[in-house]
């Protein structure tokens, strides 16, 4: 099976996990990050993109840069079970990143396969319902992150003059992101090699990725986040800031912003994507348990 398949059109089996089981994310990551062999596993109404590595089957897209994993069509998966009764014996099955129905799908697939499977939590998104006001989510995130919330934005204006967020497009944009990525410290400013600038601006061309940035009274780039945005939420992929305006929280700032344009938007979710990085939740968000399947073809 190929990359035209009708079968990529078809719904995830978990809900709300953004661009990642798509096609067009799929294909870019493959063409810039790919290894080993791709595997489409399609079935009629079931469709499941992977890679065969070393005698390991694992959904396409790593699991540093890929947020959400499910199968799509059926909640049986049944494309999964044809593929195993092809795989060589030995040949493991590590699937990650998939929320509970993803996960599920995945356990019965397997299990109409005949494998024993393991099953584990091993990492976690945050996810922020929103209301219908932005004032009904300051009142929910409490008084204390209310207060900060509210001062990180006026100071932020005081010192810098009024905020505003801009979507930009095209290389500029993924170039500004890259730039202010990588005055980062430590590991995140080592993250963003060449090679990496080029994924994401692949993403941007040719996956939906988004860039908004937060500037100040005068047009100065403050904050950069890379992102995805559909009918079913915002997902936040990516972020950078000038580090010379640390004391000033344009992070927080733009945060602020973007969870009140979205809704605004009327979009039930903001999704923070992976990791359990505290200011997620002082902002409202609640984990949603992400699990990995693990199972091996018998010998």
């Amino acid at each position: 099976m190929t990359w035209s398949s009708p079968s990529f059109d078809l719904p995830a089996v978990a809900n709300r996990v953004g661009p990642f089981p798509r096609r067009s994310w799929l294909q870019t990551w493959w063409e810039h990050r790919g290894r080993g062999e791709l595997v489409i596993a399609d079935a009629p109404g079931s469709l499941l993109c992977l890679t065969l590595v070393d005698g390991v089957v694992e959904f396409a897209g790593e699991g540093d840069l890929t947020d959400y994993h499910s199968p799509l069509g059926n909640t049986d998966a049944t494309a999964l079970t044809e593929l195993v009764a092809d795989l060589e014996p030995g040949t493991k099955l590590n699937l990650d990143s998939l929320p509970r129905a993803a996960a599920d799908a995945v356990i019965t697939a397997l299990a109409a396969a005949s494998l024993e499977t393991h099953v584990a939590q091993h990492e976690v998104a945050a996810v922020l319902d929103l209301p219908n006001s932005f004032d009904e989510y300051l009142a929910s995130i409490g008084k204390k992150e209310r207060h900060e919330l509210r001062r990180k934005r006026r100071r932020f204006e005081n010192e810098m003059g009024p905020a505003r967020v801009e979507r930009r497009h095209g290389p500029e944009a993924v170039a500004l992101f890259a730039h202010l990525h990588r005055l980062s410290a430590g590991d995140k400013g080592e993250f963003m090699t060449e090679d990496l600038e080029r994924f994401f601006l692949a993403l941007h061309t040719d996956a939906g990725g988004i860039i908004d940035v937060l500037v100040d009274g005068e047009g100065r780039p403050a904050s950069a986040i890379f992102s995805f945005e559909d009918e079913h939420g915002f997902y936040l992929y990516n972020s950078a800031y000038e580090p010379e305006l640390r004391a000033l929280s344009p992070g927080n700032v733009m945060l602020s912003h973007l969870i009140e344009r979205a809704i605004n938007r009327g979009l039930p979710v903001f999704d923070f994507l992976k990791g359990d990085e505290t200011y997620k939740f002082r902002l409202g968000a609640q984990e949603r348990p992400l699990y990995r399947v693990t199972a091996m073809v018998g010998t």
